[in-house]
């Protein structure tokens, strides 16, 4: 996309423009979905129906990352590390 300025052509839709693409990169960055279509609702790995609640419970089983990740392979190392980081950053913030 190339951007011309001029006193000609009208930048009132640019906000738009980059708010539509920052709401689509938050979309796509998505760790978790909240969708009634995929396991009624439970929150799920974005991409999977694998729900997050999985993952809290081979952790508080004692069972590893990299054990989670084997079981349920089409879950990302990334997206399960984003999820742990988020969940953090919530009960922190609320502390």
């Amino acid at each position: 996309m190339q951007i011309i300025a001029s006193k000609n052509i009208g930048f009132h839709n640019l906000p738009v423009r980059i708010g539509l693409c920052y709401l689509a990169a938050m979309k796509a960055k998505s760790v978790v979905l909240v969708d009634p279509e995929i396991m009624s609702g439970t929150p799920c790995f974005a991409g999977t129906r694998v729900p997050v609640r999985a993952l809290l419970d081979y952790i508080e089983g004692g069972e590893s990352l990299d054990d989670f990740l084997e079981q349920f392979p089409t879950v990302s190392r990334k997206q399960a590390i984003a999820f742990l980081e988020q969940a953090s950053e919530r009960l922190l913030a609320t502390a």
